[in-house]
């Protein structure tokens, strides 16, 4: 799930780019669906790593496009550290709203996944009632 929501972020960076030249709205939109879509996505053994997924993500694409094209996310001219600073900055919204969306969906799933245990458990302990056919 990691590498897949990797490549669909920088899917999203190659789009934004070649549209609109720096990153904007769609790399935003895109970065909130698919940290929606990875926590849908994930088994439940994976929830953790889906839960700290979001900033990494982000991060990991401000520095590969800070030291390929620093003018994406900052001034052309920026430092590499600079430039992932002030993408971070930039996207904050699209970050904490991703964040947010991954972390709800999550507790969701987790309260869901706990419902259906219990009531297995509860259908197992339980005795079914014994049906007796007279013919």
């Amino acid at each position: 799930m990691v590498a897949l929501g990797a490549a669909v972020l920088l899917t999203a960076v190659a789009f934004d780019r070649s549209w609109g030249g720096d990153l904007g709205w769609l790399f935003d939109a895109a970065f909130v669906v698919a940290c929606a879509w990875v926590a849908l996505a994930v088994a439940p053994r994976d929830f953790f790593t889906v839960g700290v997924l979001p900033p990494l993500l982000m991060l990991g694409a401000f520095v590969l496009l800070a030291f390929v094209d620093p003018g994406a996310i900052a001034r052309p001219h920026d430092a590499p550290l600079q430039a992932v600073i002030t993408g971070l900055a930039d996207h904050a919204v699209a970050l904490g709203l991703g964040y947010a969306v991954a972390l709800a969906l999550l507790a969701l799933r987790q309260r869901w996944l706990t419902r259906v245990r219990r009531q297995a458990r509860n259908r197992e302990a339980s005795p079914a009632p014994s049906r007796t056919i007279s013919g």
